[in-house]
């Protein structure tokens, strides 16, 4: 059997800072085949961008990490500052949701890619220039030339997320994080955003992890999607699967929210209440004070994943 090129297995994190600790991430268990895009889809709070940030080890000092997370057989967990800062940017990369506060303003695009390259690889600042010029002509970015001289300020939008997918890409990772890189965009620039990782995803054979709080984005871009509510996967399976026959309540109400669905209706259907704190989560199942189909055992038991007869999993006490 292959391996997983991803392998993140009880993966729980929680931030010690402050009054009360807060467990963000609670024994999530997640693969990503080589060459698959997994969507993780939820609520902002759910825990989706600390569980992939997880894999970058990206969280502030006082935050603790329980469980393994293995990236191209190796575990993550266990390396030194020096072999992470090796790891980030030539095995992982990671386009993240807004561009203008991940990129340094005081240098320019070009130059900041071809730092980018010269870390990871012995070669000269001439040799990375050209590699910089061809990734901004693969990411189709018009007078790339002129736009390597360019601060990041002078951008638009969407070029600079298209300037973020070219850094991201500059010593060929096998792994691509993106943290919802779409959001601050125009629709017309969502697509193209979207169809650009697609496309890059399948020429490259990148593994991808994609957070998006839009189950349209999640069914154009990925295989399959894992849903998150509360810091815990509640439901997994392949797009079409979870589209068409969702098995959780929470998954039911996502799909049910959709503006596109309430299109002659009077009021768009919603989830009621709020998350809950995750300084203070209640007892039983996380969703159960939201859930119209909640019995008395929801609110004691916390339910795990169980295997569905689609290679799926749900984490819902109805659903046994």
């Amino acid at each position: 059997m292959v391996s997983p090129m991803i392998d993140i297995s009880n993966l729980s994190v929680t931030f010690n800072r402050g009054r009360r600790p807060v467990k963000a991430v609670s024994g999530v268990s997640l693969s990503v085949q080589s060459g698959e895009v997994v969507a993780l889809l939820g609520e902002s709070g759910s825990g989706k961008s600390v569980t992939m940030r997880s894999l970058l080890r990206l969280h502030p000092k006082g935050t603790t990490m329980e469980g393994s997370m293995v990236v191209g057989g190796r575990d993550i967990t266990c390396l030194s500052k020096r072999e992470l800062g090796n790891f980030r940017g030539a095995v992982v990369s990671m386009v993240f949701q807004e561009p203008r506060l991940a990129l340094d303003p005081v240098y320019t695009l070009g130059h900041q890619i071809e730092e980018t390259i010269m870390r990871h690889e012995r070669v000269s600042r001439k040799e990375a220039a050209e590699r910089a010029l061809a990734l901004f002509q693969k990411v189709k970015i018009p007078s790339p030339e002129r736009r390597l001289q360019n601060y990041p300020h002078e951008m638009s939008g969407g070029m600079l997320q298209r300037s973020m997918i070219a850094m991201a890409l500059a010593c060929n990772p096998k792994v691509l994080l993106a943290d919802e890189p779409t959001t601050a965009l125009d629709a017309t620039v969502q697509i193209q955003i979207l169809l650009l990782i697609r496309e890059l995803q399948k020429e490259y054979g990148l593994s991808v992890i994609f957070v998006t709080h839009d189950i349209g984005v999640a069914a154009e871009v990925a295989d399959r999607i894992a849903v998150m509510y509360a810091g815990r996967i509640v439901e997994e399976g392949t797009v079409s699967e979870i589209i068409k026959n969702p098995r959780h309540p929470y998954t039911k109400g996502l799909l049910g929210a959709r503006v596109e669905l309430a299109h002659g209706r009077d009021r768009l259907i919603t989830i009621p209440g709020s998350p809950p704190d995750l300084a203070n989560m209640p007892p039983g199942c996380s969703f159960a004070p939201r859930c119209s189909q909640a019995v008395q055992s929801c609110h004691s038991t916390v339910p795990s994943l169980v295997g569905t007869d689609a290679n799926g999993q749900v984490a819902c006490l109805q659903y046994t």
